[in-house]
């Protein structure tokens, strides 16, 4: 059965749904039940639909399983659906047929990964950009959770169908980039013998005393001390990210953007429409037209430009090169500017709800019980490399998920080395090194023949319905546009596969049965693989 069981019923249920009286267009939503005994699929329509056909949910449900029951022939779901039931308040739970466990199943052992997507895509073009942090210094933490939900993200919608560029924005110009050449001038000349009294806005971490005596020994001229510091920087912030397997296929220079005339071009526009003005000797764009509370300033009385003005250009620019969607990941000091930002593309005639700005909440790193201090001025932080150094990339990647993207998260070092069940990446590439080895270790080879009907004990069906979960998640990560909930079905799917292996023996006597547990196991390690591919964590083989 190759098309998304999901799909059809939400279709069964829209059919239903023509008999009743009443103008409505809810969408039917499925969602799976906490508690099996409330079925493998629900849906809360009758719920949804009371206030506008004045009537209690339950009379609505009761009346819509009976359509659903004399509709199913036709979507020909009969011998996928055993049972539909009205339960509780007016949810219409159904519950599926072993029949369809073993044919989806069966189409999972066949077509592997292929057997798990879902074209929500449609190869619409997305753009994510995501870390672009400023060439001063190394990344941190912060930095490091937004790179490895951006890449994930970036990989599940690629999986669903979108057509994906990752890009970085790189802030390589203004003040910042002013300030890091004038704090390595300064340690050069501390390394010359002066005494210097350091302002305390200067950079002096003492990665500046490396660039220093690379300046020094490069012969670098003073007026270039910046940009020479920031392409360092720069070589060091790329091999972080390559360790931490997050590739870019485009790096957005704001220089090469002001060169290029196109905030100009921009502004014309924008003025050509009558959403720039002049006001006290700086330019204003006239954001309050659209969802902005007010207006905002792109060009100084002194004839510099603000940060969003760039941003105005390089956003447009975004759109004209073909991408339909785009989504940007900051951190949460930049929550304010999202209206502003979504003003502009409005003021282009595009709209709005096609940017899409996630705000990925700080990390608080823990080492021994307690929160490391940071302090990007003095560079006395937690970089991303000390924690690749520290855990790894497996479990800084996935630790850094491991919570929505919306809640601040606490990252505990000591947790993310051990070798247990608290540490969740280990919990689960367990879960697949365990599976290569009984299947290694097996004298019953695994086969496309095995009979998979004898799988009848509740862990096992419970397992296969686990597994057919994978598409609705990735479905969650899509409309939430966050990968969390991909590292907490890893950690399900991983528990129900420890508890089925505890409690039913895959290697025994009875070969047949061996053969049908073995191809089980085998349909979760590739489950396990795709998600921990999707999320850019290692599928070890032996562990």
């Amino acid at each position: 059965m190759k098309k998304n069981i999901q799909e059809r019923i939400i279709q069964l249920i829209k059919e239903s749904l023509k008999g009743f009286d009443g103008g409505f267009s809810e969408e039917p939503q499925l969602d799976f039940p906490q508690d099996p005994k409330f079925g493998d699929l629900s849906t809360n329509i009758a719920m949804r639909l009371s206030k506008s056909l004045k009537k209690p949910p339950r009379d609505i449900a009761i009346k819509l399983m009976v359509n659903i029951n004399s509709e199913m022939e036709g979507h020909g779901l009969r011998d996928y659906i055993k049972e539909v039931r009205v339960e509780g308040a007016g949810f219409i739970n159904f519950y599926l047929s072993e029949k369809y466990l073993y044919e989806s199943l069966k189409d999972i052992l066949t077509r592997e990964k292929e057997a798990l997507r879902v074209d929500l895509g449609k190869g619409k073009r997305v753009l994510i950009e995501f870390v672009s942090a400023n060439p001063t210094g190394s990344l941190s933490v912060a930095h490091a959770r937004q790179a490895a939900v951006g890449d994930a993200l970036a990989s599940i919608l690629e999986f669903l169908g979108f057509k994906v560029k990752r890009e970085y924005y790189l802030n390589d110009e203004g003040n910042q980039i002013n300030i890091l050449g004038r704090s390595t001038e300064l340690r050069m000349k501390e390394l010359a013998g002066e005494k210097i009294e350091f302002p305390e806005n200067y950079y002096q971490g003492e990665y500046i005393y490396d660039i220093a005596k690379e300046a020094k020994q490069k012969g670098i001229k003073v007026d270039d001390l910046g940009h020479f510091a920031a392409d360092y920087i720069l070589g060091i912030i790329k091999r972080e990210l390559d360790d931490f397997g997050v590739k870019f296929d485009s790096w957005y220079s704001q220089k090469e953007l002001g060169e290029s005339g196109k905030i100009e071009k921009a502004f014309d526009y924008l003025k050509k429409k009558g959403f720039l003005y002049d006001s006290d000797g700086a330019l204003w764009f006239k954001s309050t037209d659209f969802s902005d509370d007010k207006d905002r300033v792109v060009v100084k009385s002194d004839g510099s430009q603000t940060y969003l003005a760039p941003d105005i250009a390089y956003h447009d620019d975004k759109y004209k090169r073909g991408f339909e969607w785009l989504i940007n990941i900051w951190g949460p000091d930049h929550h304010g500017y999202i209206n502003r930002l979504k003003s502009s593309v409005a003021a282009f005639g595009r709209d709005p709800d096609s940017l899409s700005i996630l705000i990925v909440q700080l990390a608080t790193i823990f080492r021994d019980g307690k929160p490391v201090q940071m302090s990007t001025r003095r560079g006395e932080f937690i970089t991303l490399r000390e924690v690749l150094d520290e855990v790894g990339r497996d479990a800084a990647r996935f630790f850094f998920m491991a919570r929505r993207t919306s809640s601040h998260l606490d990252f505990d070092l000591d947790i993310a080395k051990e070798q247990s069940a608290q540490n969740p990446v280990y919990y689960v590439q367990y879960a697949h090194a365990r599976i290569h080895s009984i299947l290694r270790n097996s004298i019953v080879k695994l086969g496309k023949n095995a009979d998979l009907s004898l799988l009848k004990e509740k862990e096992e069906l419970a397992l296969i319905k686990k597994l057919l979960q994978f598409s609705y998640i990735l479905n969650i990560c899509l409309s939430t546009q966050d990968p969390y909930m991909l590292t907490v079905y890893l950690q399900e799917l991983s528990e129900s596969f420890h508890k089925f292996y505890d409690l039913c023996r895959v290697l025994s006597d009875d070969e047949q049965l061996t053969k049908a547990r073995l191809a089980l196991i085998e349909g979760v390690r590739i489950v396990i693989a795709a998600g921990l591919d999707l999320l850019g964590v290692s599928k070890p083989e032996k562990m």
